[in-house]
């Protein structure tokens, strides 16, 4: 029994193999991608093989060549997206055109968006975001058991993050794939307050239902996998309290991930580019209305700019602003 764990850069060139220690059964590969796409659960059995979100769509090409290394040969037959966030579902369009066969199969609450396809509410288009479109054959219903590979998970919702997310459990290894609702270091921006909407109340309901899990080993949607649930969730716990105690905090802390992964997108580009593509997305424009509206959109995007530089996420060369860290 071990867990074969790729941790992968932004380029092809930079894939590694390693192998941790014994903690997940045979048969399941992670995947561990750079923060601009998802992690990837490869789960193999005799009944199949499925993955388990799909990564960004500019990572399509990386994503085909770690499939290929990990399935050896025997075909993808299922894919599951936990959430619809571009950084998990966006490489679907590539991988169904390249498994013809493949079933797909997502979570209901979007399944209508997805269905006509309609990018602004999907928030593609509200984020800046690119996801190419794609199909889908069923949906993944919360309450629900599913096999992948030679075993049964349970399908439990998991809103927070996003109110249509899900997470999966496999009672029998206890191994969860935990998605944004929790990290080694806490959880995925909780998109639904950006949109004036109550969740933090959610955020700590899906932090209770993993403590219920009680799982052994999770595999969080960005980052390495861990296995000590106890100083994470306290750490997510705390957090949350933060975000509730000051929610300024909370939609500041958003508005600089947005612009954090435009920058692992483009890598760099130049200071009136990046202000004129903020000022043509529709949350930031809707962030800064809402809640900053006193300070000049300009001024309040440089300083969200200063910010991620002086923690060192990304760096100003002349005119250029660049990504870092």
């Amino acid at each position: 029994m071990r867990l074969e764990c790729v941790r992968v850069g932004t380029s092809l060139d930079s894939l590694a193999m390693t192998t941790q220690a014994p903690i997940l059964p045979a048969g399941i590969t992670v995947f561990e991608r750079g923060w601009l796409s998802s992690n990837n659960v490869l789960i193999c059995g005799q009944a199949g093989c499925a993955l388990v979100d799909s990564g960004y769509s500019t990572h399509s090409a990386q994503t085909l060549a770690l499939l290929e290394a990990g399935l050896q040969g025997r075909p993808l037959d299922l894919l599951l997206n936990t959430h619809l966030h571009s950084d998990h579902c966006g490489g679907n369009t590539a991988l169904q055109q390249a498994y013809p066969h493949l079933q797909t199969r997502i979570p209901p609450g979007h399944a209508a968006f997805v269905q006509d396809w309609n990018p602004d509410a999907l928030t593609y288009t509200p984020t800046g975001q690119t996801c190419p479109p794609f199909r889908f054959d069923a949906v993944l219903q919360p309450g629900t058991n599913i096999q992948l590979g030679d075993t049964l998970w349970q399908v439990h919702a998991a809103p927070g993050h996003d109110p249509h997310s899900v997470i999966l459990f496999e009672p029998q290894s206890r191994l969860l794939i935990s998605a944004d609702a929790l990290w080694e270091r806490g959880f995925g921006v909780i998109f639904p307050e950006l949109e004036g909407l109550d969740a933090f109340d959610t955020v700590a309901d899906t932090l209770d239902l993993i403590e219920t899990l009680a799982p052994a080993v999770v595999i969080p949607g960005h980052g390495r996998v861990f296995t000590d649930l106890a100083p994470s969730l306290a750490f997510a716990r705390a957090r949350l309290r933060g975000f509730q105690d000051n929610p300024e905090k909370h939609i500041q802390h958003a508005a600089k991930v947005l612009l954090k992964f435009k920058l692992l997108e483009t890598q760099s580009q130049t200071l009136e580019s990046f202000l004129a593509w903020a000022q043509a997305t529709p949350y930031f424009v809707q962030i800064h209305q809402t809640h900053f509206a006193q300070t000049e959109f300009s001024q309040w995007a440089n300083g969200l700019i200063l910010d991620l530089v002086r923690v060192g996420a990304a760096r100003r060369e002349g005119l250029m602003v660049c990504n870092a860290g």
